[in-house]
């Protein structure tokens, strides 16, 4: 018989949904907090967690975070009255098998719980597929790792700088992993997706009627990460506003929530990253020059990939053989020319890209090894348009074509694939640069 372990501390609705599951030929037992949780978890063996998001001692996230962090062989699924769809990115992005609001449709919920049980539970690490550490070969990888473990056991805060997919987060992840803190939550916010309003809710938390839609109070996520580590993505994006919040919640580790009154204690370690120079933004004035000095006690610059050329190799077939385990497929390596194509190929997306062309190029291999055919138009781009130059000077549409699509490319390696920016560099409207990027295949 199937166990469930649910997580709520509405002892009414535990007992509603512990009846109705356990008609269906499943042992359900019931906890109302994280800890207790985690306790159960340790002398159980449970096939599946159904968690409510807002529990007395931490909350649902913090619970999956620690599931996963313990690689247990158990899904997740969060449960909330709360229809965000940032929380639900955010607890699919962190490992929940699904997501599903309160109240709770009963035929939704056990179909949900059928397929999940059924589902074979695979490996994970930080709600991804279990991914082996890889150690890179180059002057600049190796450097990178030694900062890492010099910050680490500190509770300095870091600023991480590198071009989009350098892998910023992963950094980050492992400065946590090696501090006193790693047994904490580790809670990422990507800061270039909230306007001003959501990022001091989302940051600072807020009161009840402090603004339309302000239902209920609201956890901040620095409050909500006590005792570990806050990873603030893009802050580059922040507004002013949020900045002066942020500066005085690092200078007097507390913060007071939107609309409330009273002032809350935090012990959090910030780390924060952005793919430009922050040292130029305080130059040019878009970020405050005393914030960065409050974040700057440590920094690292991770290098783009075609800066390592060396390392190319290894991540391809690491990420080769996570591309088999998650297709079902037995792809042995690369062919001498796709090989050299990855190695010639300037990588505008970093380590993000290579993932992604690795794992298209396993699905589309016919044979144990991948070949040029597997590999995406834009990796042989430029030796395509030397031949088109030399043999075939006569077809403009070709030409023409292929010009544009570099220059695309080009284009957004500038801005670090902003797609906004891209856009207003090449001139023109958005809808029309997503446009050509689907009709150029274009995926990062």
């Amino acid at each position: 018989m199937k166990k469930i372990l649910i997580a709520d501390d509405d002892s009414t609705f535990c007992l509603m949904l512990q009846k109705f599951l356990s008609k269906h030929d499943l042992e359900v037992s019931v906890t109302g907090t994280v800890s207790q949780a985690l306790s159960m978890l340790d002398r159980t063996s449970f096939d599946l967690v159904l968690s409510d998001y807002r529990l007395p001692d931490k909350n649902g996230i913090d619970l999956l975070e620690e599931i996963v962090r313990r690689k247990s062989r158990v899904h997740v699924i969060i449960m909330t009255s709360y229809g965000d769809i940032r929380l639900a990115v955010k607890a699919i992005k962190t490992g929940a098998y699904d997501y599903i609001t309160k109240p709770i449709n009963p035929g939704e919920l056990l179909e949900l719980v059928k397929n999940a049980l059924k589902d074979e539970i695979p490996k994970v690490t930080n709600g991804k597929p279990e991914f082996q550490f890889v150690e890179g070969i180059t002057e600049s990888w190796k450097m990178l790792q030694e900062h890492i473990k010099l910050v680490g056991p500190t509770s300095l805060s870091v600023i991480i700088e590198g071009e989009s997919g350098t892998g910023k987060e992963f950094v980050a992840r492992q400065i946590h992993r090696s501090s006193p803190r790693s047994s904490q939550p580790f809670v990422a916010i990507d800061c270039g997706a909230l306007s001003t309003e959501l990022a001091n809710s989302e940051l600072f938390g807020h009161v009840k009627g402090a603004f339309t839609g302000a239902v209920s109070d609201k956890q901040g996520q620095l409050e909500l990460a006590g005792g570990g580590t806050i990873f603030l993505d893009e802050i580059g994006n922040l507004s002013y506003e949020v900045q002066v919040k942020l500066l005085r919640a690092i200078q007097e580790r507390m913060i007071r929530k939107t609309g409330g009154a009273r002032e809350i204690s935090i012990d959090v370690r910030i780390i924060v990253a952005s793919n430009e120079d922050l040292h130029k933004a305080v130059a040019r004035g878009s970020f405050r020059e005393d914030l960065y000095h409050r974040l700057n006690e440590f920094r690292i610059v991770v290098a783009n990939l075609r800066d390592r050329k060396d390392d190319i190799p290894i991540f391809a077939q690491a990420f080769l053989h996570q591309s088999n385990s998650e297709l079902g497929k037995n792809v042995s390596g690369f062919d001498e020319e796709a090989m050299k194509g990855l190695l010639n190929y300037s990588w505008p997306g970093n380590l993000r890209e290579l993932k992604n062309v690795i794992r298209k190029s396993v699905l589309l291999a016919q044979g144990d090894k991948i070949d040029k055919n597997c590999l995406p138009s834009e990796i042989w781009l430029n030796k395509d348009i030397n031949n088109i130059q030399k043999s075939d000077t006569s077809n403009l549409k070709i030409l023409a074509n292929n010009l544009e699509k570099e220059t695309i490319l080009e284009a957004l390696q500038k801005v670090h694939y902003n797609k906004s920016k891209a856009a207003k560099l090449l001139n023109i409207d958005r809808k029309t640069l997503y446009y050509k990027l689907k009709d150029y295949n274009i995926d990062f």
